[in-house]
Order: structure tokens, then sequence, then C-alpha cells
């Protein structure tokens, strides 16, 4: 098997662990949320984040990976990014309609797309800017129902945006930048996540809710769904940074919102949560869009490998008159044409 089905095989079981343990902890946190009225959703997300560096570290003292310390400045403000965003987006669904928070979920993608234009010059082709339209035509008709607007609201929304957009662009780059795995970066960042919304989560949680969450009654049944919530999110948070490590944010968020369509399906199903033809024609036109968006990624990717292959034979014939430098050059052109494999904000989708 060569590096390449690797990487690909990789790719796919990063994606697969994605879909399957974030609807998992929604369907878990749906019943915490709405049945037992456990409604402190910023300061269960510390809590997830906390769990998840002990495993890591449990991980660690078996050798399970390695520890590479980098820059210290950039994890620090990664990590504190990373819990404000999330902090907003919680924020955000407080202070808006659920309609409107959906928008603000649909505008994260093309606020990459735009940031990786203007900083990265990344380019997307017409095709794939189309098929992401049609994706976020079908998730908008599925999911927002009202377009309530409030100065404070639509504030928040476009901070939350934006700092999504930001920590999952620097979770691509630093793994890129640094060669740190996914699992490196959030064993170092967890921290930081946690501590910042550990201190601001109570806070945020009495802000929205009216309530303390020190002093709500932990039942058995409560206690069984936050311990099991916080075992999930250790695989959803590892999943997440793995997914935008080897692929990229944008790829992450269309993920998210076929998340968000299996999540309304799994709801109809199994809790009977209300359906309606404009939710299945909705998810319908999604999923369309997803599978354009894979297929034009996937043509991309053939282009540029077959661009790069191209690029380097007229380098080989320039060398042929010297039968060292034929051999110099092809042992290069074979380790740049064979890379090796690359080294999950848990972002809130309770409300799905």
């Amino acid at each position: 098997m060569t590096e390449n089905h690797k990487f690909q095989l990789g790719t796919i079981g990063a994606l697969s662990l994605s879909v399957v343990s974030s609807v998992s902890i929604v369907i878990c946190n749906k019943a915490l949320i709405s049945t037992l009225g456990f409604t402190f959703a910023t300061t269960l997300t510390s809590w997830h984040l906390l769990v998840t560096f002990c495993s890591l570290h449990v991980a660690l003292w078996m050798n399970l990976f390695e520890h590479k310390p980098f820059d210290a400045t950039a994890v620090m403000g990664f990590g504190i990014l990373n819990g404000i965003s999330i902090g907003l987006l919680n924020l955000s669904l407080g202070f808006n309609s659920v309609g409107f928070y959906q928008m603000t979920k649909l505008a994260i993608i093309p606020c990459t797309v735009l940031l990786e234009t203007l900083f990265f010059r990344k380019k997307f082709s017409r095709n794939i800017q189309l098929s992401l339209a049609i994706l976020l035509l079908g998730v908008g008709i599925a999911t927002v129902t009202d377009l309530q607007l409030n100065l404070l609201g639509s504030i928040l929304s476009l901070l939350a945006v934006i700092t999504t957009c930001v920590a999952q662009i620097m979770t691509n780059t630093i793994q890129k930048k640094f060669k740190v795995s996914s699992t490196q970066l959030l064993y170092q960042s967890c921290p930081y996540q946690s501590i910042t919304l550990f201190i601001v989560g109570p806070f945020l949680d009495g802000l929205l809710t009216n309530l303390n969450v020190f002093a709500f009654k932990y039942t058995p049944q409560v206690l069984f769904f936050i311990v099991l919530s916080c075992l999930i999110s250790v695989t959803v948070n590892f999943s997440t940074f793995l997914v935008i490590g080897k692929t990229s944010p944008v790829t992450y968020q269309v993920l998210g919102h076929l998340k968000t369509c299996l999540v309304l399906a799994f709801g109809y199903g199994l809790l009977h949560d209300q359906f309606s033809w404009r939710n299945i024609m909705g998810i319908l036109i999604a999923v369309v869009g997803m599978v354009l968006y894979s297929y034009y990624c996937t043509v991309d990717s053939q282009q540029q490998k077959a661009s790069e292959s191209s690029a380097q034979l007229p380098q080989v014939k320039e060398s042929e008159s010297d039968p060292l430098i034929i051999a110099d050059k092809g042992s290069e052109i074979m380790s740049e044409s064979d890379p090796k494999a690359p080294a999950w904000n848990l972002k809130r989708d309770l409300d799905a």
C-alpha cells in the first residue's frame, strides 16, 4: 500500500470518526439539556476539554504519542482564541433567534474562504464555490426558520464568525508550520481552552439561563450523562483537530453541516422531533452540495498533482548529459512526489 493510499484511508477514517462522535455527543447533550434541564453549555464544554487533556496526559504517560513542545506564545494565543470563539457562539445563540444563529454558522464557510483567499492566496475554483453555495442553500432551507435581528446579537454573531474562522485556520496552519500532529497540538492547547471556558463559563451560563451551575441538583442520572458526554468529547476534540489537519478548515465546516443534517434525521427517527417537507428538501439539496464539493475537490487535487509532476519532467531532461546529476535529480523527484502523510473548536452543536 502506497503512502498516498494510506493518507487517503487516514483522511476517510478521520472524517468518519468526526461524524460518528459528533452525532453521538449531540444526542447525549440533547438528552442532558432538553430532558434533564442541565442548560450550562459553556461550563460543560470546559469540562469536556479538561477530560480531554487528562485523557491525552494518560496517553502520553503510556507513550502512545510523543510530546513536542513548540512556540508557547502561539499555543497560548491559539488556545485562548478557541475558548473565546466557543463562548461567543454560545452568546450568539443566547442573544439571537435559533434561525439567526443557524445563519451565523452558515456564514463561517464564506468567511473562511474569504480569509484564506486574502491572506493565504488560496484559490477556490468556480466549481467548488458553486458546490459550497448549493450546500449552504440546502442547510439554510433545512434549518433557518426565523431571522429576528438585534444589534447586540448581530455584533456577537459577527465576532463569533471571525474568531471561529481564525481559530480553525490556525489549527491547520500551526500543524503544518511547526510539523506537529493533531494530538500534539490538542494536548498543548487544551489547558488554555479549558481554563478560559472554566473562568467565563459559569458567568456566561448564568447570564443566559439566570441559573447557577453550582446550585444545580446533580442527580445520578445527570451525572451519568455528564460523564458520558465528557468521554465522547475526547473523540470529538481529537477528530476535529485531525480532520482540519488532514484536510482544510472549509472541508471541516462542510463536514459540520453534514452532521447537522444527520442530527435532524436522527432527531426525527429516534426522538420524534417535528419534521417537514422543507427539512427533507433542504437536507437533499445539502447532500447534493456535499457530493459536488467532494467530487470537485478530488478533481482539483488530481489536476494539481498532474501539473506538479509535469513541471518536474523538464528538470530531468535538462540533466540527461550527466549520469550523476540524473541520479541525484531522480532521487529528489521520487522523494518529492511521494510525500509522507502529515503527522477535530469543539464547536457547539448542542442546539442541533
